[in-house]
């Protein structure tokens, strides 16, 4: 078994920060990642990463955007906290020398975004991500941080305590690639959960092949709940033929979208007046596909992006990427031609309910970045606010588990914070689970001893490992796509009643069909098929917590929109939508959105564009 004070599960943006935290808190801290730290999904995040830091901006305004942006479903702390704490950080990762795009007098670039008020969005040429993930892996190296590279983390050790509040995780159980061998990790002060995203829930997305919910899966079978997990974004400008991301730099430096008649369809037909192109990104996907589904789309599936008018110079200098990108995938030379372009999923705005501080409603777990639910983002998040929160609640969630005191949070966690049991659904939800709760948290109650708690979960984890390597069964493969084909079917963009429920009833038939799933490949050592197939029930858990909180919130906010409910109803729905996993299934209730910061009280208005 494997000992450090603080375990961080994933070594994306907000891991590498966590780590980087807990170890200047003086904390012996280990990564346990299942790839390579440089080729985390966090380098795939184009466009840049928001902060006040120019004259005539303030943090405030920030923080009003990002709230507006929320359509104020976004906890007022921390919003506050991120927008406050962005600036500071931003500094910092250009004093460890990232290589920000600059002006000629020698500032950081920043550029407009969809939804700011103001072009606070500092970004290092179309490749972002790329730089930040490699400025905090050499101070990872720096410092000397023991990188675990090819664990795959499939279970959390915690005990199994009755009430999810007075459990305590103490480790995690992980699958070394390399050896085969199913190992334990002691976590004397707390595990950080930092595993980005859950993408592959869907066929058609800009999330690699490795953002498969894990973190998010994993905590809600140990009794952590689950927030908002309705709200999915759907990027308005993702490659047909992949999912590949074109950035929102391209727009932000002046890129329009056009319809097959020529038409910029942003202005022409109302979908925002003001802001065109730079409308959130919610609104730009619903306009792109109305357009579509009205006849005014390219081969009724795209429209065009166009950069052409912005210059060769400067799209070389600011978007080369982008020109690749289109060449490879789509055939296109975008300084001669238009790209075609077409919503995708893209981002999580749900995930593991946490307070400002990082801290889910177990005791020492810890989650940050997308897998987690701060809420800074609401119902929908703003292109430029997914790499501040990384850096800014990663190093958080790094401070406080290394025992830095970061002051009483104010956002509360677990089911003791919710106000309602009532869910107003009139389905029934899923009928069991994966596998049964005590196969999932530490087998006996009276357990004290850490080291115990963490030696029981590798047991049952080599067991099940054995048997899905020895069994005979359907592969994972046939579960998956099924699973993939509902979701972006039923649950996209556009959402209906109808469809909601069909897609319940196929999550279903997917989990039922898992309990036959085995691995085809016997072999011990980098099995990826064993991987697969374990990422696939995370999968089905993650997808019927999207489902059951879409077919709950009967109202149209942010990225969720439903065909019969075109209205937002703060009256009823000022709330976030939690899910938490009890004896066997799914249980629902709400808990009150936070709209009473230090700085202001904000006010719910219409949110427009």
């Amino acid at each position: 078994m494997h000992e450090h004070d603080v375990i961080v599960v994933g070594a994306g943006g907000a891991g590498l920060r966590a780590a980087i935290a807990a170890h200047e808190e003086g904390a012996d801290v280990a990564l346990v990642t299942k790839l390579h730290p440089v080729r985390s999904h966090t380098g795939a995040a184009e466009g840049g990463i928001n902060a006040a830091l120019r004259d005539g901006d303030d943090w405030t305004d920030h923080a009003y955007d990002t709230m507006k942006g929320s359509d104020y479903l976004g906890d007022a702390p921390a919003i506050e906290t991120l927008c406050s704490t962005s600036p500071e950080e931003v500094i910092q990762l250009e004093h460890w020398g990232m290589p920000f795009s600059r002006e000629d007098d020698g500032r950081v670039s920043q550029r407009p975004f969809g939804g700011l008020s103001f072009p606070r969005t500092t970004y290092a040429g179309a490749e972002t991500g790329h730089h930040l993930l490699h400025t905090m892996y050499e101070q990872v190296v720096k410092r000397g941080i023991k990188v675990y590279d090819e664990f795959y983390v499939s279970q959390l050790a915690v005990t199994d305590h009755d009430d999810p509040e007075d459990r305590e995780c103490h480790g995690v159980v992980a699958y070394d690639i390399r050896s085969g061998d199913v190992v334990g990790f002691h976590a004397r002060n707390g595990v950080v959960l930092a595993t980005g995203g859950d993408g592959q829930v869907y066929d058609h997305t800009t999330n690699a092949v490795a953002n498969t919910g894990d973190g998010p899966a994993m905590a809600y079978r140990a009794g952590a709940p689950v927030e908002d997990m309705e709200f999915v974004q759907f990027h308005p400008t993702t490659l047909p033929s992949t999912g590949v991301l074109i950035s929102e730099g391209v727009r932000g430096e002046g890129g329009i979208l056009y319809n097959k008649e020529g038409e910029r369809f942003m202005f022409e037909y109302g979908y925002a007046n003001n802001a065109g192109e730079l409308a959130s990104r919610d609104v730009v996907s619903r306009a792109e596909l109305t357009e579509v589904n009205e006849g005014r789309g390219i081969e009724d599936e795209y429209v065009y992006l166009d950069m052409r008018h912005l210059g060769d110079e400067r799209i070389v200098d600011r978007l080369e990427n982008i020109i690749h990108l289109a060449e490879d995938f789509e055939g296109v030379n975008p300084l001669e031609e238009p790209m075609p372009v077409k919503p995708g999923q893209h981002y999580h705005m749900g995930g593991i309910e946490t307070n400002e501080n990082g801290e889910t409603c177990i005791s020492g777990l810890y989650a940050a970045g997308e897998c987690a639910c701060v809420s800074v983002h609401g119902s929908n998040r703003l292109g430029g606010n997914a790499l501040p929160e990384l850096i800014v609640f990663g190093a958080r969630a790094g401070y406080h588990a290394a025992g830095r005191d970061l002051g009483e949070a104010q956002i509360p966690t677990g089911p003791s914070a919710g106000t309602e049991d009532e869910t107003g659904l009139d389905t029934p939800v899923s009928p069991g689970a994966l596998d049964s709760p005590d196969e999932d948290v530490a087998a006996d109650g009276a357990m004290v001893d850490p080291g115990a708690v963490v030696e029981s979960a590798v047991e049952r984890e080599r067991t099940r490992m054995t048997e899905m390597l020895e069994n005979d069964g359907r592969n994972h493969a046939e579960v998956r796509q099924k699973l993939q084909k509902a979701m972006t079917e039923n649950v996209n963009v556009f959402r209906r009643e109808q469809n909601l429920k069909k897609a319940l009833e196929i999550i279903r038939e997917c989990r039922e069909e898992y309990q036959d799933v085995a691995v085809s490949d016997p072999s011990r050592t980098y099995n990826t098929d064993l991987i697969h197939t374990i990422e696939t029930r995370n999968l089905i858990d993650i997808a019927e917590t999207i489902t059951l909180g879409a077919l709950a919130r009967d109202e149209f906010r942010g990225a969720h929109w439903r065909e019969a409910h075109q209205e937002r109803k703060d009256e009823t729905w000022l709330k976030h939508t939690m899910i938490s996993w009890n004896d066997g299934q799914p249980k629902l209730y709400y808990k009150p959105v936070i709209l009473e910061g230090e700085e202001k009280t904000y006010e719910p208005k219409v949110r427009s564009y």
